[in-house]
């Protein structure tokens, strides 16, 4: 069996949802990735009963490493180093030279305040001393904000996280590098794993064709199959040891013999990137309805965008889409908000209002109300057109409540878009 490691979640935010859980999942993959099995992840709130509770428990089942996140705050609730220290029999004392370098960090942050209301540098440095006490024998990660993490040493070994994502991931990557880390990790299995994206494919297509791989393919039991509907697409995250390469690649086979179309990722690539890189020399325009600049924002998240996009409109009214896209009232009037045609002649004023070479238009109807009986909750029109006269037009309907369904809208779009600058 590979290296065994569990995942203590702590903060009551978490614990009662307030906050979304961003840092187990994240762990989850990176775990994975190294070869380790993961065996649980536990979420509890900032008491240090509870804290020990899932320490114990996960040592209980035979990890070989726990890693926590959260509690490495300054305040009276952040205790998750006492805990842990307490947990693996070690004392806390005061390292001075954490001290002097947190120090430092918040000095020139303290330095923006002004007036009468300004923190006094003392009493903040006095708070955060807490941050400086570290189990004795434990290995200190530098901090990304203020607070430092630490790896306890021993069976099993402790890695003890900040709770914000942005300071988390980058420390993770240090505490792997660590001597306790290494060896506690020692017994892993070494993995190749590989992601494949598909669209336009349901879920029960893929099952079916797994069946039919599982009869044909004689090492498929060597090959770790994970699939994933995220935002309308499929993710098959495959897991295997480097002698078992045939077997994927024969599974390879089989998803591009039957699903070759719906594959639009052999390497993980995400169709956001795909998008972005051919966009390189175009300029690209949106005009939504329903999503209400959604697909904006997606079409700006990768860096470097303002090379490619140059800007969108949000006509949601009627009066919108007449007045910035310049869309014919009478084809309202005819065809209604939701339908191809309109979404061509947004699409077109998209164009000539940016004067772009590549414009996207999403008119569609989220709910719960706005539907008719021939355009129900999830009616959705997309276009794609071209500076070259291209377009292409298409309607959908997509399942889910409203938050799913302006979602997944922005998913077909930007696939209608790879498609589309994909035969150019």
């Amino acid at each position: 069996m590979s290296a065994r490691a569990g995942i203590v979640v702590t903060g009551t935010e978490v614990l009662t949802g307030r906050v979304a859980d961003r840092n187990g999942p994240w762990l989850a993959d990176r775990l994975l990735e190294l070869g380790v099995e993961l065996a649980h992840i536990t979420i509890c709130g900032d008491r240090p009963k509870d804290i020990e509770s899932q320490l114990r428990f996960l040592a209980a089942e035979g990890v070989d490493l726990i890693i926590t996140s959260g509690g490495l705050g300054p305040t009276a609730d952040d205790l998750t180093v006492d805990t842990v220290a307490r947990f693996c029999g070690r004392d806390i004392v005061l390292d001075t030279e954490l001290e002097s370098r947190i120090a430092d960090i918040i000095a020139p942050m303290l330095a923006r305040y002004s007036g009468p209301d300004a923190p006094d540098l003392e009493t903040v440095l006095a708070a955060n001393r807490k941050q400086a006490m570290v189990p004795v024998g434990a290995t200190i990660l530098d901090p990304v904000g203020t607070a430092p993490g630490v790896v306890v040493p021993g069976t099993p070994t402790v890695v003890v996280l900040p709770g914000p994502p942005r300071e988390l991931q980058p420390m993770w990557l240090k505490a792997v590098e660590t001597a306790a880390v290494q060896e506690a990790l020692a017994g892993r299995t070494h993995y190749q794993q590989q992601m494949i994206r598909m669209f336009g494919l349901p879920e029960s297509g893929l099952a079916d064709t797994l069946r039919q791989a599982q009869q044909v393919i004689g090492d498929f039991h060597r090959l770790e199959i994970t699939t994933c509907l995220r935002r309308g697409e499929l993710e098959i995250v495959t897991r295997y040891e480097p002698d078992a390469a045939d077997a994927y690649d024969q599974l390879l086979a089989v998803l591009r013999q039957r699903h070759a179309r719906a594959i639009f990722s052999e390497d993980g690539s995400r169709i956001d990137d795909l998008v972005a890189d051919l966009l390189t020399g175009r300029q690209i325009a949106t005009a939504e309805s329903c999503t209400a600049g959604l697909l904006a924002g997606r079409l700006a998240d990768p860096p470097g965008a303002s090379r490619y996009l140059a800007g969108g409109v949000v006509s949601y009214s009627n009066e919108a889409k007449v007045e910035l896209l310049g869309v014919d009232a009478a084809l309202i009037a005819e065809h209604g908000a939701v339908s191809e045609p309109v979404a061509e002649a947004m699409a077109i004023g998209a164009l000539r209002r940016f004067g772009a070479d590549t414009a996207v238009s999403i008119t569609g109807i989220a709910g719960p109300g706005g539907a008719t009986p021939d355009k129900p909750v999830g009616t959705v029109c997309f276009c794609v057109a071209l500076a070259d006269g291209r377009m292409v037009t298409r309607t959908t309907r997509l399942p889910g409540d409203r938050t799913d369904v302006r979602e997944r809208s922005t998913t077909v779009a930007m696939h209608l878009l790879y498609r589309a600058l994909s035969t150019d």
